[in-house]
């Protein structure tokens, strides 16, 4: 047993590195400009695989269906937007409310420049998501009383009321109201003036680190207790789990990372507002979730990647007017058309996929698997 759990940890940790290598040296040989498309949904993917892994942890390992992840990104995005956005750029952001009410900045506290920048990114990253986790503790001791549809329907109205707080004029010192934070720190601050470019680079590390903590999670005692709620309740609390204690402790822990999420998106959009982080971004999480396979963190990862690159990139040209040399105008091609494909392709999915594509295995025990019939086959052919 000790054996397998080493190979999976190696064949994880070489799949990582190899992925990182490959994303540093797409960005440097690849030219940004002419492949702006491909970029973005690297490091859209890299985000939603955490986010989505934090979901499912929560759904997926403990059986407690939570609609609330896109509030807690938002308090992540806006906690980190807030810390990070430079002091001389304040007033510029906080133009309607006369400057802003917070007037430091993370970065330049501990020191400026490189290190600075990559202290204050981090330190800011992990306190969105301790006000993420802080919040969730607050509303985890009424709600988490909840099951299965009660709780999805107060989760998801916390989301909207935490969208309508943010934008609350009263507010607009601290979260600039209705209007977008800006010029903070994001993935392109990485990229080294006349040297390497970093930015996908560090979405990939960042959400890499995030995801492996929860894999060691999952695989502790605290993981096996979650498993053990979601197999059953009455079970586990026989078992001695406590079961109040462990579904707080989940909740907090996929807020938590759910707000570093909610950083990392922010990075990735260039500002952080209110209205991005609808119900319907909890939706396009949960149908990665689903899509990946409910229980399984590499289903997860594979399943974001697939859902960013099919939306926002590879079915794009089903958006444009199309008119051939003869005069001819190819049918259904307009504005909208691309998202019709794509609801079409996941509802094939679903169907012939039902436990998603993942199911509840992981990527390394696949590849072991795949190994072990390679082998076995040659054994036979000799």
């Amino acid at each position: 047993m000790e054996k397998t759990n080493k190979k999976r940890l190696w064949i994880t940790l070489l799949c990582a590195a190899a992925l990182l290598i490959l994303v540093t040296l797409l960005e440097n040989v690849l030219d940004p400009s002419k492949n702006v498309m491909l970029f973005i949904s690297l490091k859209k993917g890299a985000v939603y695989a955490l986010v989505a892994v934090s979901m499912n942890l929560l759904n997926g390992f403990t059986g407690l269906f939570s609609l609330g992840q896109a509030g807690f990104m938002l308090l992540g995005a806006y906690t980190y937007a807030i810390l990070t956005i430079p002091t001389d750029q304040r007033d510029a952001v906080y133009y309607i409310y006369n400057g802003s009410a917070i007037n430091f900045s993370l970065p330049e506290l501990l020191g400026g420049g490189p290190v600075g920048l990559v202290l204050g990114v981090l330190l800011a990253l992990i306190l969105g998501g301790c006000v993420a986790a802080a919040v969730a503790w607050l509303i985890g001791l009424p709600v988490l009383r909840l099951k299965s549809d009660y709780l999805a329907i107060a989760t998801l109205g916390f989301g909207e009321i935490i969208r309508a707080v943010f934008q609350w004029d009263k507010l607009g010192p601290v979260t600039n109201g209705a209007n977008a934070l800006k010029n903070f720190p994001t993935f392109s601050s990485f990229n080294i003036q006349g040297g390497p470019r970093l930015s996908t680079c560090v979405a990939f590390l960042l959400a890499g680190i995030c995801i492996a903590v929860i894999l060691l999670l999952i695989n502790s005692t605290y993981g096996r207790a979650f498993k053990a709620i979601r197999d059953d309740e009455v079970a586990a609390e026989a078992m001695g789990i406590n079961l109040a204690r462990h579904k707080r402790l989940s909740f907090c822990i996929s807020s938590f990372f759910a707000g570093v999420g909610g950083g990392l998106f922010a990075m990735l959009v260039n500002q952080a507002q209110a209205k991005t982080f609808t119900t319907a971004m909890t939706y396009e999480i949960l149908l990665i979730v689903v899509i990946g396979g409910i229980g399984s963190v590499s289903g997860s990862c594979i399943a974001a990647f697939l859902y960013v690159a099919a939306s926002e990139w590879w079915l794009r040209f089903l958006d444009t007017e199309t008119v051939l040399k003869n005069g001819f105008k190819v049918p259904f091609l307009r504005t909208g058309f691309r998202m019709v494909v794509f609801s079409v392709i996941i509802m094939i999915v679903v169907l012939f996929f039902r436990r998603g594509i993942m199911g509840d295995r992981e990527l390394p025990d696949l590849l072991a698997g795949l190994s072990g019939k390679t082998r076995r086959k040659e054994a036979s052919g000799k």
